[in-house]
């Protein structure tokens, strides 16, 4: 039989109640801003008007803001679109339009919206083009944008049950929900802008956070198998420090790629970059305290782990002299 030393291995579970109360706090507060606060939709999710300009020289973002503003078009947003020459102007729904009332003017917007720039600043201003999104297709892409969270997460129950045993899924989705939870709630207490992009990139961290999980959770079934002695705490501390370095090197180097795409990526990757900054490092955290410790807390023992032998027909027979 394998020797096991467990006093080498870091305590992880001695912080358990510890991290259980700091999780609490971060979820609450970050469902109270949630509630109270809400999300910064985008335009992909509230509809609006989506204008691509170029300039002959490159742009000035504050100065073109302010000729905007100067203008009457006060919310709209400006950004950088690939090159510095190459500008992306974001528009919430005129009132009238997002009351249902549609507006027969709204296809000239992107021309008033070059000629606000040329009056005001003077720049060589062309419009790329224009693309209107409505109220309707927002609220439907949310609808959905919740449903693909909810059926990942339903998904991802079932395989860890089939894969596992529930206590160690019940465990993985709730690290999951703790993770989306704390990066909603990030988003909407800095006001972040939330489209598309951002959807796709806690999608994303669902998946990293559960891929980190599942070599835990690996690791746990295969200690649980092979260790005669030794509580739960104490296997789970040992198969959380044999996946210690896997975990510190795929976070750390995954880490560095968002940092610098965040970093020289631009404005329009930024809340992407952002997104997955904030999951990462919560799903880092989560795979070792939340995941785990819900499924020592549910009681998960070395009878939940075991393979079930199946007997032979015939095998409880006395054999023939």
């Amino acid at each position: 039989m394998q020797f096991f030393n467990f006093k080498s291995d870091v305590n992880f579970m001695k912080l358990r109640l510890p991290a259980a109360i700091l999780s609490l706090i971060l979820v609450g507060s970050s469902i109270g801003i949630l509630v109270f606060k809400g999300l910064n939709w985008g335009l992909d999710f509230t509809g609006g008007t989506l204008i691509e300009v170029n300039f002959a020289q490159p742009a000035n973002l504050d100065k073109v803001r302010k000729e905007l503003a100067e203008g009457g078009y006060k919310e709209s947003s400006v950004q950088f679109f690939g090159t510095s020459r190459d500008v992306l102007i974001r528009m919430p729904p005129p009132k009238e339009e997002a009351n249902g009332t549609a507006d027969a003017k709204s296809s000239n917007l992107g021309d008033k919206v070059v000629a606000t720039i040329k009056a005001k600043g003077g720049e060589d201003v062309t419009l790329k083009r224009i693309e209107f999104v409505g109220p309707a297709v927002g609220n439907e892409l949310v609808q959905q944008g919740g449903l693909a969270v909810f059926v990942a997460l339903l998904c991802i129950l079932l395989y860890v049950s089939i894969r596992f045993e529930w206590k160690l899924a019940l465990g993985s989705v709730v690290a999951l929900f703790h993770d989306v939870t704390i990066t909603l709630g990030f988003f909407s207490l800095l006001n972040i802008q939330f489209d598309l992009t951002v959807l796709a990139a806690v999608l994303t961290v669902i998946g990293y956070s559960l891929n980190d999980t599942i070599v835990v959770f690996d690791r746990i079934r295969e200690n649980f198998r092979k260790i005669r002695k030794g509580t739960p705490i104490e296997i789970t501390n040992n198969a959380l420090t044999f996946t210690l370095s896997r975990t510190i090197m795929t976070s750390a180097t995954t880490l560095f790629v968002v940092i610098a795409i965040f970093a020289v990526g631009g404005p329009v990757i930024h809340a992407f970059a952002a997104a997955l900054l904030m999951g990462i490092t919560v799903g880092t955290y989560s795979s070792i305290y939340i995941a785990s410790s819900v499924a020592l807390k549910m009681g998960l023992s070395k009878q939940d782990l075991m393979p079930t032998v199946v007997e032979k027909e015939g095998a409880d027979l006395d054999p023939m002299p």
